[in-house]
């Protein structure tokens, strides 16, 4: 629809200039004034052209310029052209249009754009901390980083998807000391539990047991600090249960499709951030308080002040986030980079761009925070200190054993095969989907049974749509001798319901574009839901394997075919497995 929509563009500015000159004006190039819009119903065309913004010019009214332009336009037209009111109202090619789209479906090219050519984007995201596996919030994370790299390589960006793993800090001395003093040596292998799990036990232990002991947090502090001082004891636990924890979350990454393309660490780059803080001081960008710490004063942009060192010289998030930042740039010279972090660390990037701008990174202005809202679940927040959250492996777990007793109940088992693994990618379409047909921007309620359903708006739903279009192109194979030598006629499809989808279809590109733009995967999940809903109805209105007409049929069959193919490339962008049997 888009070659036609252009075509349509240049033709208009053409026959507006033509009829100026008809009326004695200058002429002029009014490509830049074309309005085009959609009409409000079917019978009134494809696409709309408003004159008012040339009343001004021709002193004419509105309706009498449609006229003008409609006898301006002559014969040999891309298809029809008729006056309503003060609007041209064109409808399209429709066979030309539909043959051109099935053959763009087709390629692997469809939906891919030249839009970001050329520039290289950095996203960072998940960013787990190694006390703690991860959790539901965590997957809302994962999810938008990886559609949203998805995006921007199909919008035709270098990206590089980056991981910082927090691995140090007295959150994580925290986990240790607990283990120190309640771990009896246990290991992930001798207790049979993954080793994520098993360190978050100990998170959880240290804040039960912090309630009785007044003098745990101090412990941890002065841990941070033997751990900063390069104590043997405490670094050999250290890179122990940041192994268990690491191998555990790469785990839960394989599972959910997810992946980096280069890690970083706070305990490699807390150091750099150190030094620049140092150097920060001594060339007047930060200042030493009376209590001993390096501050930098923020009230250029309107607040108060921010610690970039304590006063026993130990690293805060801040310090080991310029290291990062600037560690980056080095080894990546983005021209964006986009930090895909929850909302209520506005702040925290706040500062972080504007102490490297004072530093004299010129790039900070491509530093962008993707500030998404927090997911929740039906019953209110979860709290990862109380062990209260949604833990990422037990929410998959669940949501594939309900799927696989989904299959079970509708006597599929046969059919799919591996009911286990079907059950798996089912979960992950459910899982990924609902989180993302939601803006990133706005906080949402993430309901597991909603999310499984087959029917509406989710994963699943859009699973079985492409697996039924699956099953009939493959019965269609298996009677493909009965159409030897029949050619589709694409001007057999003139049904409302036919060109639903095409429109459906066409849009595809735009709606790519459209997430890349906006770094909102959300633009695609809601494309494929109306592709899915059009293709629906088309199935239901349009006999296709049904049609006693072999004409229509194999013309239909492209066009379903189209459609397969178009929803296998939406579900690329947003993570979601594709299924040829459900």
């Amino acid at each position: 629809m888009d070659k036609q929509k252009k075509q349509w563009l240049e033709l208009m500015a053409q026959a507006v200039d033509k009829a100026a000159q008809a009326k004695g004006l200058e002429s002029a190039d009014y490509t830049s004034r074309i309005v085009v819009e959609h009409p409000p119903r079917p019978e009134m065309g494809d696409l709309a052209f408003p004159m008012f913004p040339f009343a001004k010019d021709f002193k004419t009214a509105p309706p009498v310029i449609a006229q003008a332009v409609v006898e301006a336009l002559g014969a040999g037209l891309p298809g029809t052209a008729k006056t309503m009111g003060p609007y041209v109202n064109v409808f399209l090619d429709r066979a030309a249009l539909i043959e051109d789209l099935i053959k763009d479906c087709a390629s692997e090219e469809y939906g891919k754009s030249d839009l970001l050519s050329g520039q290289k984007i950095m996203v960072e995201f998940s960013c787990p901390n190694t006390n703690k596996p991860l959790h539901l919030g965590h997957l809302r994370n994962d999810a938008i980083g990886e559609s949203i790299s998805r995006i921007l390589i199909a919008s035709g960006a270098e990206v590089q998807k980056v991981n910082l793993i927090n691995n140090r800090g007295v959150h994580i001395c925290k986990s240790m000391l607990a283990y120190q003093r309640f771990g009896n040596g246990v290991t992930p292998e001798s207790s049979g539990i993954k080793g994520d799990h098993l360190v978050g036990d100990f998170y959880v232990k240290f804040n039960q047991w912090s309630k009785e002991d007044d003098t745990a947090e101090a412990q941890a502090q002065d841990m941070l600090i033997k751990w900063e001082e390069g104590d043997k004891e405490v670094v050999a636990l250290w890179e122990l249960m940041n192994k268990w924890t690491i191998d555990g979350i790469s785990e839960t990454y394989k599972n959910t499709n997810i992946s980096f393309d280069r890690y970083y660490y706070e305990s490699n780059t807390y150091l750099s951030g150190r030094d620049e803080v140092v150097k920060g001081l001594e060339a007047g960008v930060f200042y030493k308080d009376e209590d001993g710490s390096i501050r930098l004063d923020l009230s250029e942009i309107g607040m108060d002040t921010k610690v970039m060192l304590r006063s026993d010289g130990t690293s805060v998030y801040m310090t080991q986030d310029l290291g990062t930042a600037i560690a980056r740039h080095g080894d990546f010279p983005f021209d964006r980079l986009i930090y895909v972090v929850g909302a209520e660390q506005e702040y925290h990037f706040q500062v972080l761009f504007h102490a490297l701008k004072k530093l004299g990174y010129s790039w900070a202005d491509m530093l962008f925070h993707l500030s998404y809202g927090m997911v929740n679940l039906p019953e209110g927040k979860m709290k990862s200190r109380e062990g209260t959250v949604v833990d990422a492996d037990d929410l998959l777990k669940q949501l594939s054993e309900m799927a696989a007793d989904e299959i079970r109940s509708k006597d599929r088992a046969e059919a799919v095969g591996d009911v286990e693994e079907t059950g798996r990618k089912i979960a992950l379409a459910a899982l990924h989907y609902f989180l993302l047909q939601v803006s990133p921007y706005k906080d949402m309620i993430f309901n597991p049974k909603e999310s499984l359903s087959f029917n509406g708006n989710t994963g699943p739903y859009l699973q079985y749509m492409s697996a039924r279009i699956s099953s009939m192109l493959e019965k269609f194979e298996e009677r493909k001798g009965e159409f030897e030598g029949v050619s589709p006629d694409y001007s057999v499809m003139n049904s409302d319901a036919e060109w639903e989808l095409v429109k459906a279809l066409s849009s595809f590109p735009a709606a790519v574009r459209s997430a890349a733009n906006d770094l909102n995967p959300s633009a695609v999940a809601a494309h494929l839901y109306d592709t899915a809903k059009s293709f629906s109805r088309f199935y239901h209105d349009c006999p296709i394997l049904g049609s006693d007409d072999k004409v229509v049929t194999v013309t239909r069959i492209e066009l379903a075919g189209a459609a397969l193919q178009v929803l296998k490339k939406g579900f690329e962008l947003v993570n979601i497995p594709f299924l040829s049997k459900m």
